[in-house]
């Protein structure tokens, strides 16, 4: 079919395209007509978005800000506003609810009064953000202007509370939380408290550094006395071998004054006594002296070398019972600074323990108060910038523009019925149609002079070869 052909069914049906699209256009204009008129109310909001999470107190990227947005505009849509907006309203109490509720089957259907009525009128609502800013406007559509403007701010107002219950709502719970875990660090953090205090009065300790360092300084100097004593109990042992083998050749015994005087007098006496003897007899009385005297000198002598020796042998058990008895308290010391490591890491563990839990209970507590005063407060982040007032003239319904859609969908439908028609009655309109419905080649075509009459005279024209 080529354009020739088209603009000839066109033609052909022109009274079914006209009829039509008058009708459309008729019948658009009479609904128009019989619409009542609507009037739409808007509310501006102002967000002052924070980005702060109120259980963990830490901000929000930027980059939230779109979904943000987003999120309020499905609150201010939800169901929960719409239920507030019904209960501040009072339209469950509305007799006009009640017989649409009725009309609609509401109490057969099982759906209460109060979620049908929030259903309905969350159809009337409509928001839209601004496309650079935190301004959000909510607009209601109406048959009344004044409650058009109502419902408008009443969205508004259920809105800021919705806001202020969800913000809030999250930091009561998490005020909960943490005033059930501050109930148990304050627990734990006692127990450590106690556990640490049970264990300094057990070990006597008030600051075991302190005390290692004086115990490991008395280690020291004992370790420095045991050095000492096993070297003079070495000295003690060897000066006592020597006087166990020859007492009077031993150091000790020869440099004792005692017997240094002693062996004078008695080498002085036996020198007498062998001037003695040669001079007179053996029972000369002189003789008898002199002997006695030499006899009891060499005695005493004798005496104090025993004596000596007795000296050097007790100075040898002296020392080796004093290296033994510094030797015994070493190794108790030792024991004993052992044991005050052993209790400094205990008391440093417990001492973590007890800094560790004094930490998260003063975290615990300072989140807790935090919490605290955002479950308490009423602040909203949303501000009313603009609020609705009744509109002077009607949004609706756009006359012009359903004139125009009309029009459009008229011409349209009338052009789809003129094709139906022409398909269901084809006739020939034109050589060509001849040519494709009898596929005879066309000799000539007669064509109505203009001002002749219809079956008058016809001009041939013979086709081109």
């Amino acid at each position: 079919m080529n354009i020739t052909q088209f603009f000839l069914i066109l033609l052909a049906r022109s009274k079914i395209i006209l009829i039509t699209l008058f009708s459309v256009v008729g019948l658009t204009m009479l609904v128009a007509l019989m619409l009542p008129n609507s009037y739409t109310a808007s509310t501006s909001l102002v967000l002052n978005y924070k980005g702060v999470d109120p259980v963990t107190g830490t901000a929000l990227p930027s980059q939230l800000m779109p979904g943000y947005m987003a999120t309020q505009i499905d609150i201010i849509k939800s169901k929960t506003v719409a239920l507030k907006v019904v209960d501040e309203m009072k339209l469950t109490e509305s007799q006009g609810m009640r017989d649409g509720f009725a009309d609609a089957g509401g109490e057969a259907s099982g759906v209460s009064l109060r979620d049908w009525i929030a259903t309905v009128i969350s159809g009337g609502v409509d928001v839209e953000p601004s496309r650079d800013s935190g301004v959000i406007t909510i607009s209601y559509k109406s048959a009344d202007a004044k409650f058009a403007a109502d419902m408008a701010n009443a969205f508004a107002r259920a809105y800021q509370n919705a806001a202020v219950e969800l913000k809030v709502d999250p930091s009561q719970k998490a005020s909960d939380y943490l005033n059930a875990q501050i109930k148990t660090l304050r627990s734990n953090f006692e127990t450590a408290q106690r556990r640490l205090s049970q264990y300094q009065q057990e070990h006597n300790i008030d600051n075991a550094d302190n005390r290692l360092d004086v115990e490991s300084a008395r280690l020291n100097e004992l370790s420095s006395q045991l050095v000492v004593a096993q070297g003079m109990a070495i000295e003690a042992n060897s000066r006592e071998r020597a006087a166990s083998r020859n007492a009077g050749e031993s150091p000790d015994v020869m440099s004792n004054g005692v017997i240094q005087g002693l062996r004078s007098n008695l080498a002085t006496a036996e020198a007498k006594f062998a001037e003695v003897a040669q001079r007179l007899n053996v029972n000369h009385p002189q003789y008898q002296s002199a002997k006695a005297e030499v006899d009891k000198l060499r005695a005493n002598l004798n005496q104090q070398i025993g004596l000596a020796s007795s000296s050097v042998r007790s100075n040898a058990r002296i020392q080796q019972q004093r290296e033994a008895e510094i030797q015994a308290a070493l190794t108790a010391q030792r024991e004993k600074v052992m044991q005050l490591n052993l209790a400094r890491d205990e008391l440093k563990l417990l001492s973590n323990e007890v800094q560790t839990a004094q930490r998260a209970y003063e975290a615990a507590a300072n989140r807790y108060t935090q919490t605290s005063l955002e479950a308490r407060s009423t602040q909203s982040d949303v501000a009313v910038l603009n609020q609705a007032t009744p509109p002077l003239s009607p949004t609706g319904p756009k006359t012009l523009l359903m004139l125009v859609l009309s029009v459009f969908v008229g011409g349209m439908l009338g052009l789809g019925l003129a094709l139906v028609a022409e398909i269901m009655d084809r006739r020939v309109r034109s050589s060509r149609d001849l040519i494709e419905a009898l596929n005879v080649p066309v000799l000539g075509v007669l064509r109505q002079e203009r001002g002749a009459p219809r079956l008058g005279m016809m001009r041939p024209i013979l086709p081109s070869t």
